[in-house]
């Protein structure tokens, strides 16, 4: 993988915002049409990844994850995050992908001929412009977490989101939401020695619970070895606990570390200063399921990010395929078809 120098005046074909699977995925199907692509993305290649749990395991299976024809080989039936940060680094390396990690895009400009001008910042502070005849946005769904909106959310022992247990032993910890990440994130702190609570506003664990894990944390709450408080919302939080609301009756639960696990928001700001409307309802912004184009020319969609609110809809499983979709629209732009 190289890095040339991104102040160079030569038209990139194809400027990729964001280097996850899906991002990486138009990158080689661009490369394999003979299309110069450059991968931009602010933090680390496959960034939103990191943010998983250290010992987390793919629902999908290593095959139906794998990019670029390239296979993605392990011992288990399913890969875990680690196998999964060597493969996408392994794949980048295979193909020699342009990929400009720690370099944030601040915005996106038209040129009088129809190009994109891209203006990113560096991790130093150096402010660059490349010049793109298009731009894929693959940012994803783990950059805007899901707020509770409540008194106390930004003291610096609340986290949206959580990577490892073992800084949780022998500490008091309340966990907000009750879906998988949730309910991850409470068995591996259990399981590190912390005291956890889980606080969730259904009256039950997510229906989409994965059925491998549901019968432990069932275990768990119903033996008293993690709290539960369901049908209840956060209503504050304090340096040493947290305020619950619960059929008009409040509680105070002690907690030195506070985990937010209720989802996230998607990325469209980039696509909404380029002039790509997103659907106030659905959050959807507005593309050709088909080809992957916005209404703004030159603005693609790769990934998680066209599903709008509902993240559910789209994995790597199936936007891995969307960078073959915009290529080949741009193939027939070129060809006049």
């Amino acid at each position: 993988m190289h890095t040339p120098d991104a102040n160079a005046a030569a038209m990139i074909d194809v400027a990729i915002v964001g280097a996850g699977p899906c991002g990486l995925a138009v990158a080689i199907a661009a490369q394999r049409a003979g299309l110069r692509a450059v991968v931009f993305d602010r933090g680390a290649i496959v960034n939103g990844l990191l943010s998983y749990p250290t010992y987390m395991t793919f629902f999908s299976t290593a095959e139906r994850i794998a990019i670029g024809g390239v296979p993605f080989i392990v011992a288990t039936e399913k890969p875990s995050r680690r196998d999964a940060l060597a493969y996408y680094r392994g794949v980048a390396t295979h193909f020699g992908l342009d990929v400009r990690q720690y370099e944030t895009i601040e915005r996106l400009a038209r040129r009088d001929d129809g190009a994109w001008i891209v203006y990113s910042t560096t991790q130093g502070g150096e402010a660059r412009e490349s010049f793109a005849r298009s731009v894929v946005v693959a940012t994803g769904y783990f950059g805007r977490p899901n707020r509770l909106g409540v008194p106390g959310e930004d003291l610096p022992h609340v986290r949206h989101g959580y990577i490892d247990g073992h800084i949780a032993w022998d500490h008091d910890v309340v966990i907000v939401g009750g879906a998988n990440s949730a309910v991850d994130a409470a068995l591996d702190m259990y399981r590190a020695g912390a005291r956890v609570t889980m606080v969730h506003f259904g009256e039950a664990l997510d229906a989409n619970v994965k059925p491998w894990v549901r019968p432990e944390i069932e275990a768990r709450i119903r033996e008293g070895q993690i709290s539960a408080i369901f049908g209840a919302r956060v209503t504050a939080i304090e340096s040493d606990g947290i305020t619950v609301e619960r059929a008009g009756e409040t509680t105070r639960v002690l907690a030195s570390q506070v985990y937010t696990m209720i989802g996230y928001l998607p990325e469209t700001g980039l696509l909404q200063q380029a002039g790509v409307p997103i659907d106030p309802l659905t959050g959807i912004p507005e593309h050709d399921a088909d080809t992957m184009a916005t209404p703004v020319q030159g603005i693609y969609l790769a990934g998680v990010i066209a599903s709008g609110l509902q993240a559910n809809r789209i994995f790597i499983e199936n936007g891995r395929d969307h960078g073959d979709q915009i290529v080949a629209h741009l193939q027939s732009l070129s060809q006049g078809t």
